[in-house]
């Protein structure tokens, strides 16, 4: 099983910057790409920002273009989510995702939250 673990959240201004990490461990399972979901209160989880893991292709919401960066590190096995020009609508749970090479599926991480104030 593969095990995804989010570090980097917490309460930040509007305007400022987090960036969150997502480190992975456990099984060796091949992981077609990685990503970034949120789910703020009262709404559905929708994906902030993808990374393949071979290619380092990525692709983003169109709400975040702009500000957020994503990256990764496979020596380290650690994706990271740059967050500038944060605004109180990026507040949400930011949860980690993996998807599997082959059959498609899908890890998750347990969530950080991330509290923008204005």
């Amino acid at each position: 099983q593969v095990q995804l673990v989010e570090s980097g959240g917490g309460l930040v201004q509007a305007g400022g910057s987090l960036r969150l990490s997502c480190a992975r461990s456990g099984s060796d399972i091949s992981l077609n790409d990685m990503g970034w979901y949120r789910q703020a209160p009262g709404k559905q989880r929708e994906l902030v920002a993808r990374i393949t893991i071979s290619g380092g292709i990525t692709n983003y919401a169109d709400s975040v273009k702009g500000r957020f960066t994503i990256s990764r590190d496979n020596a380290k096995n650690t994706v990271y989510l740059q967050m500038n020009s944060l605004k109180p609508e990026d507040t949400a749970v930011y949860y980690c995702n993996g998807r599997g090479t082959y059959g498609g599926m899908h890890y998750w991480g347990k969530g950080t939250l991330v509290t923008v104030s204005s």
